[in-house]
């Protein structure tokens, strides 16, 4: 069997994601949505999902480059001076790894963003982070431990075979794939050993932010058997804090082609959010 996961990150950070996210799902193959609580339009997002019945949707763990759910002096070694999370993921890596107090208030960050999620009413899917931050040994291990006491049940892990991205664009580079791909067995394997539902093979890292139409149609056309996860950053257009050089517009376009609906529709795959398998 053939299972399909079609994921929307950063949901709540922007009325235009959102709106994305509902386009997507309604007209095209996007089936689950991964929400930012303290996100500017989370609120909205929110409103958005409880329309929307088989969206799924999970928890997008923020710790870098974004808003915490806390007040900044409950979590000051976590946020700089305007009270936003730090940008220095190397710094902040070593500071969680090393310092206890720094985990601590990483684990109270963590499990107020579980608690939030929680408030919405609506089902946790999934949880995943912000720039795949939960590759860290002790990001992994805290949301294992807090999310247990939500319910969470399924992860994404971002082990991307290069081998059939090359196959539809023979010139990707795979340079700096050793560098990461330690740590993504590890947290894989870690995840599986807690009874979490962990796709197979996840497509986005490589094309984050250009998943163009072709691209989208490749993959599709190729599925490695057994659970596969495809995410995207799909916006109307660009917003507040986008990153500049992302095809938001382009990622929604490639969601809702009609050759791609088609395909997706006569592949034989069964597709759904991650509770679906």
């Amino acid at each position: 069997m053939k299972g399909l996961i079609v994921t929307a990150d950063d949901f709540g950070a922007a009325e235009e994601v959102n709106e994305a996210v509902a386009q997507a799902h309604r007209d095209g193959i996007l089936t689950a949505a991964s929400l930012m609580v303290s996100g500017p339009a989370a609120t909205d997002a929110v409103a958005r999902a409880k329309t929307l019945p088989r969206l799924r949707v999970g928890l997008h763990i923020v710790l870098v480059d974004g808003r915490p759910t806390l007040p900044a002096s409950a979590i000051p070694d976590l946020v700089d001076g305007s009270g936003m999370f730090r940008n220095d993921m190397t710094a902040a890596a070593l500071r969680m790894f090393f310092l206890p107090r720094v985990r601590r208030q990483l684990e109270a960050e963590i499990e107020a963003q579980f608690d939030a999620f929680r408030a919405t009413g609506l089902a946790l899917d999934h949880v995943n982070t912000h720039k795949h931050f939960h590759l860290h040994p002790t990001i992994a291990s805290l949301i294992l431990r807090v999310g247990k006491r939500y319910g969470l049940r399924a992860a994404r892990v971002p082990l991307e075979p290069r081998w059939l991205l090359r196959s539809i664009e023979p010139s990707l580079s795979t340079s700096r794939d050793w560098l990461l791909r330690p740590w993504v067995l590890l947290s894989r394997k870690r995840f599986r050993a807690a009874k979490m539902c962990v796709p197979d093979q996840v497509f986005g890292l490589a094309w984050s932010g250009a998943m163009t139409p072709g691209r989208l149609l490749g993959l599709l056309e190729n599925l490695p058997p057994d659970l596969t996860e495809i995410y995207l950053h799909p916006a109307t257009g660009p917003y507040p804090g986008s990153v500049p050089n992302y095809r938001y517009s382009e990622e929604l376009a490639a969601l809702m082609a009609p050759r791609i609906v088609e395909a997706s529709r006569n592949s034989g795959v069964t597709r759904g959010g991650f509770a679906d398998f």
